[in-house]
C-alpha cells in the first residue's frame, strides 16, 4: 500500500475514534442589540436548548474578536458574566452602559457581545473525547440621544457609483447618516444587461468605503442601478434600489 493512501486511511481511523461534541446548544433570541443612549440597560435572553447543562461566558469588546474577557475595555457591563444554565432552561443578560469620554454623541458606535457556550464534560470513562466551545458574537449598536434621521434614512439614502481603484473597478458607497447599514447583498445591474455580484459589508456612519466586484469589470462610466438588502434592527433584510450616482 503506497505511503500516501496509509496515511489518508490512519487519518480517517483517527477521527473515527474520536467522541467529538459538535453542536452548541445555547441559543441566542436576536441577531442583534440596540442600545439607546437614555436607557439604564437592555436585556438579552439565552436559553438552552440541548440535553445537558452549559456553562456561558459572556463579554463585549470594540470589534477586536481576538480580545480576551479580561483585556477589553469598553464602556459596557454584562451581568452575569458567566452563567450556568440547565438543559430546557434559560438565562436573561442585563447590559448597562457606563458612560464614559471618547464615545461619539453625532452617530452610532458598533461594539460586539460574545456568548461563548462551553458544554460539560461527559460523566463515566471517556477516553479520546474533544471538548469544543462555540462562541456567538453579536453586534451591539449604541445610539445616542437625538441623532438626526433614522436607520432606515441612512440605509435608503445611501450613494452609489463605479470608481476606479489600484485593483479595478469597485462600487463606491456613501453613507452621508449617523446610523450604521449592514448588508445581506449587493448587486449592480447594468443599463446594458449585465449583472454582477458585490462583495458588500458593514458601512459606518458617515464614511465612504469600496466594495469589490465578484466579477472583474472593466468601464467605470456604464450606467446603471444598485439593488441591495440590508438587514434593519429587528434582523429582517429590507430590500432597496438606487441608481448609480456618480
Amino acid at each position: 500500500m503506497p505511503s500516501s493512501t496509509r496515511y489518508q486511511l490512519l487519518c480517517v481511523c483517527a477521527c473515527l475514534l474520536l467522541s467529538m461534541s459538535v453542536s452548541a446548544s445555547v441559543v441566542v433570541d436576536t441577531t442583534r442589540l440596540i442600545y439607546p443612549a437614555l436607557e439604564r440597560e437592555i436585556s438579552l435572553r439565552l436559553s438552552n436548548s440541548g440535553g445537558q447543562p452549559a456553562l456561558v461566558q459572556t463579554w463585549i469588546d470594540d470589534g477586536n474578536v481576538d480580545a480576551k474577557p479580561d483585556d477589553v475595555d469598553v464602556p459596557f457591563v454584562v451581568m452575569p458574566p458567566i452563567a450556568r444554565i440547565n438543559q430546557g432552561k434559560g438565562q436573561s443578560l442585563r447590559i448597562a452602559y457606563t458612560p464614559r469620554a471618547g464615545i461619539p454623541k453625532d452617530r452610532e458606535s458598533v461594539f460586539w457581545l460574545n456568548v461563548l457556550d462551553v458544554p460539560p464534560l461527559p460523566s463515566g470513562q471517556v477516553s479520546n473525547h474533544m471538548q469544543m466551545a462555540f462562541r456567538t458574537r453579536l453586534k451591539l449598536f449604541f445610539r445616542p440621544a437625538d441623532l438626526p434621521g433614522s436607520a432606515i434614512d441612512s440605509a435608503q439614502k445611501l450613494r452609489w457609483g463605479l470608481a476606479k481603484s489600484s485593483n479595478g473597478t469597485v462600487l463606491q458607497v456613501r453613507n452621508d447618516g449617523a446610523f450604521h447599514v449592514s448588508f445581506s447583498s449587493v448587486e449592480v445591474k447594468l443599463d446594458d444587461g449585465r449583472s454582477f455580484n458585490v462583495q458588500s459589508h458593514m458601512l459606518a456612519p458617515r464614511s465612504s468605503a469600496d466594495f469589490a466586484f465578484e466579477q472583474a469589470l472593466t468601464s467605470s462610466t456604464a450606467a446603471g442601478r444598485v439593488i441591495y438588502q440590508w438587514i434593519n434592527d429587528y434582523g429582517s433584510t429590507v430590500r432597496a434600489e438606487s441608481k448609480l450616482q456618480f
